[in-house]
């Protein structure tokens, strides 16, 4: 206890940001510096003595993805006992004064639309951001508005909560397909694919760009059902022509049969280019879909300054 008093005697805790799945994150204080950092607080598995493994990898993990701009920075580690004795690791990151939940949250309270340079230059980011990641070999699967970080003075965006992503290794790992939030969820996932890849990632982006032009969730599911009968009323009810390999699947029935609506009628104040790109990003089959770096080559972005980002 003394140990984890002392070490985290260098921070001043000042308030509670938030509670992950994983535990508290607080705004603190370096004391020698004056620094402000996030704190996030993360209880070990209670039948370990020390760190695992996998939390030590996961760390090394976020240390050689924080030297990317657009992944949030991991400053350091602090590890100790809580009042119970167990085993308590504090990672200490850069803080960010928002996240692109809010962000989107206050235009739509005000009514107003985002504008589109400000959505344009945020989505490279994003994709440049998902890119790193990806050509490190990590996915993240579960990017949302809630995961990307800002700074609203700068504009600059960053991916937090990496503590999921586990790298991957080719041949793709079996995975639970419990974890990501449903409104971002691939649809591969969603009907029990347990062999999964970067492009699950890629959808996400998609419905994270949707939401940034209209300031409103593109499939707002509140079930795994529901959440693919949105994505099915919008792109049309998949089938084998389109989706090769789809009605094996372990989650795959017969469902209501929709045409695909076009993206532009639901989707307006985006240019062609923005369309293309959102449209490559919600391709059915995996294979299809844009990856984060093809992306970034993408005419829409052709007027970013992209030496800036």
């Amino acid at each position: 206890m003394a140990a984890m008093a002392r070490a985290m005697d260098a921070y001043e805790k000042l308030e509670k940001v938030g509670e992950g799945t994983y535990g508290k994150v607080y705004k603190a204080r370096e004391k020698a510096t004056g620094k402000i950092v996030a704190l996030k607080k993360t209880r070990l598995p209670e039948d370990e003595e020390g760190v695992p493994s996998t939390t030590l990898r996961e760390v090394s993990l976020l240390r050689m993805l924080s030297f990317d701009p657009h992944i949030v920075r991991l400053l350091d580690l602090k590890q100790g006992q809580n009042k119970e004795g167990k085993t308590v690791l504090y990672l200490i990151f850069e803080y960010m004064d928002t996240d692109l939940k809010k962000f989107i949250r206050s235009f739509r309270a005000n009514q107003e639309m985002i504008p589109s340079k400000t959505v344009k230059i945020l989505m490279y980011q994003l994709c440049k951001g998902v890119a790193f990641c990806h050509g490190r070999g990590v996915l993240h699967r579960d990017l949302k508005p809630h995961n990307l970080l800002m700074d609203r003075k700068t504009m600059m965006l960053k991916i937090a909560d990496l503590g999921l992503s586990r790298a991957f290794t080719i041949p793709l790992k079996k995975y639970t397909h419990e974890i990501l939030t449903l409104w971002y969820r691939a649809p591969e996932v969603l009907l029990g694919a347990t062999h999964y890849s970067t492009p699950v990632d890629i959808w996400s982006v998609g419905c994270i760009f949707a939401e940034l032009v209209t300031t409103q969730a593109l499939f707002p599911g509140d079930s795994e059902l529901q959440q693919l009968l949105h994505i099915f009323r919008l792109l049309g009810t998949p089938n084998e022509e389109v989706w090769p390999g789809i009605s094996k699947l372990p989650n795959w029935h017969e469902y209501p049969q929709w045409g695909p609506k076009k993206l532009s009628s639901v989707i307006q104040n985006l240019d062609a280019d923005g369309i293309d790109l959102l449209s490559n990003m919600l391709q059915y089959e995996p294979s299809k879909r844009i990856s984060a770096k093809k992306a970034m080559e993408h005419p829409y972005f052709d007027d970013v300054d992209k030496a800036h980002f």
